[in-house]
């Protein structure tokens, strides 16, 4: 008798376990989202006078996952040609239409990607649907409509930190003594020169010692108020590091130099560049042949620079400079800004 029972009940359970499960519904993807408004191959000029104007109503149509369920959708942007692999998102909504896109929002996307003011970009969009955030569930994705902008030069204030010490005069208001953050994330970098190798430094953040940090053991970690940090080898170029999320610190000193098969040693030994601390740069004149060239400190590849994307900008392990064709030629690294550039003079 207990066993009947017990067959009855597993076979109740079993229904009801299909029954619940017949509810669940069913994902068909089918008709991705597509993009109605703005039209490919419009054409858009930003000005900083317009800043807080929209730019477009972004409208699309609905994706179809194969039942009646809330989408979220995105709009993406990213550079024409370049696949999506570095999109950024402009706007997420429940709906069919993204409005409150202001032309500064837009412009500052742009020129985070090396995009140059004053000149027109092809830049692309897409919408990709999705029922959660969960990245098991499938998305459907609109096809990229491309369309020309032409953004408009800005100044970037980034986020900065005061570095006050003994060789400048304990001064946190000197903004030519400062590291900063770039991608506003409270990880600060910055190269400082240092006239005395005894000199003492800390940290402010902003031009006065309210909030400050230093490092009571030496050893790399920040305390808020803590004592006066020790340079670790004498005067020079400091490349400094603070991690306010972290709490930790370094400095490294720098002595830079430019190799390459343009250089007359090629790629075996550096050609050592001289430190200007009135201009706050770095300089050479040599003579180089055709060929390809990059910024290396310490006569190592530990902390080097080259230039990705070929825009004058410096990135950490970047591509190699091309010298075109051989001459004589002044090359300037400058190292004093947020964002670290290089010149090359033929003369």
């Amino acid at each position: 008798m207990h066993k009947i029972l017990s067959l009855a009940l597993a076979a109740v359970l079993f229904f009801s376990a299909c029954t619940e499960k017949d509810k669940e519904p069913i994902l068909l993807p089918g008709a991705a989202p597509s993009i109605s408004s703005p039209s490919g191959g419009t054409s858009f000029t930003l000005a900083d006078s317009t800043s807080d104007n929209i730019i477009s109503v972004f409208t699309w149509t609905a994706a179809d996952f194969g039942f009646d369920a809330g989408v979220n959708y995105t709009l993406e942007l990213d550079k024409a040609g370049n696949n999506f692999a570095d999109a950024v998102t402009v706007g997420s909504i429940n709906g069919l239409s993204l409005s409150g896109i202001t032309q500064e929002k837009i412009n500052n996307i742009l020129l985070t990607k090396d995009l140059p003011g004053e000149e027109d970009a092809n830049v692309e969009f897409r919408v990709v649907a999705k029922l959660s955030s969960d990245a098991s569930l499938p998305t459907l994705t609109s096809q990229p409509i491309t369309v020309k902008i032409r953004p408009y030069t800005v100044n970037i204030v980034y986020p900065q930190l005061q570095v006050p010490g003994s060789y400048q005069g304990w001064d946190p208001s000197n903004n030519n003594t400062v590291i900063f953050s770039v991608r506003s994330d409270e990880k600060y970098e910055g190269y400082i020169y240092y006239n005395d190798g005894g000199a003492k430094y800390k940290f402010t953040k902003g031009p006065s010692w309210d909030t400050n940090w230093g490092d009571n053991d030496a050893n790399g970690t920040l305390e808020p108020g803590g004592a006066d940090m020790a340079l670790p080898s004498g005067a020079g170029v400091y490349k400094l590091n603070a991690d306010l999320n972290a709490l930790t610190h370094s400095a490294v000193r720098t002595d830079w130099g430019l190799i390459g098969s343009a250089t007359p040693n090629g790629w075996d030994s550096d050609q050592n560049l001289t430190y200007d601390e009135a201009t706050n740069k770095w300089t050479i004149t040599l003579n180089l042949v055709a060929g390809e060239i990059k910024f290396r400190a310490n006569d190592a590849w530990d902390i080097n620079f080259g230039d990705t994307g070929a825009n004058k900008k410096l990135e950490y392990g970047g591509d190699n400079i091309v010298v075109a064709e051989a001459g004589n030629y002044t090359i300037e690294l400058n190292l004093g800004a947020a964002v670290y550039t290089y010149k090359i003079t033929k003369n």
